[in-house]
């Protein structure tokens, strides 16, 4: 059986990711530092909140190399996809540097909210197993005040006002800025997906 890692970041969804992978027959391995991503075979990072307390975190319990060193399948959901890129404007600080590109707040505007909360479509950049079974256009359930830009690593994009990623992938790291775990088929497909992707 897969060994699923999932990191404890102090992230408010964290329970939640937890129940969803249960209800698709996974029990993941709850962890908190280094040590606990030895023998995993895949990876996922959750996470709510601000970007430099939990970089702090990461740093504090030396998952941070342990997140760059890593070869096996990585999947960042909300502000834990915002933690694979080089940067956030969030606290000014520096993140994993996994994907390209730095995260900025979102601009809002006239009818235009921020946080942006709610469902959203996606809109499909390119082709990926991750995607696989979700149909164009199909809708996500978001939260986030900042967003990642859309680049060449994007998958998935999504408008508020302005476009950004809704997901991304480089290599085996990948991420998804709404919360699958609140995103009924659509998000059960996308982390049943996660557990089958082979990185590549």
């Amino acid at each position: 059986m897969t060994r699923l890692a999932l990191i404890d970041a102090g992230g408010a969804n964290f329970g939640s990711v937890c129940y969803a992978l249960e209800r698709l027959g996974v029990t993941p391995c709850i962890v908190r530092d280094a040590d606990g991503l030895r023998d995993a075979q895949r990876i996922i990072l959750p996470g709510v909140g601000a970007a430099a307390p939990a970089m702090a975190l990461l740093h504090q319990r030396g998952l941070f190399d342990a997140l760059r060193a890593t070869r096996v399948p990585l999947l960042g959901i909300c502000l834990g996809m915002q933690l694979l890129f080089e940067g956030s404007d969030e606290g000014g600080v520096d993140c994993l540097g996994l994907l390209r590109g730095r995260v900025r707040k979102l601009r809002g505007g006239p009818g235009v909210r921020v946080p942006h909360m709610g469902w959203n479509t996606l809109e499909r950049v390119r082709a990926s197993p991750l995607l696989e079974g979700i149909d164009a256009a199909s809708s996500a359930y978001f939260v986030h005040g900042y967003a990642a830009p859309v680049t060449a690593d994007c998958l998935a994009a999504c408008t508020h006002g302005e476009r950004f990623a809704a997901m991304a992938r480089r290599g085996n790291v990948a991420g998804a800025q709404f919360h699958p775990e609140r995103s009924a088929a659509v998000g059960a497909r996308l982390l049943a997906n996660f557990l089958r992707w082979s990185g590549t």
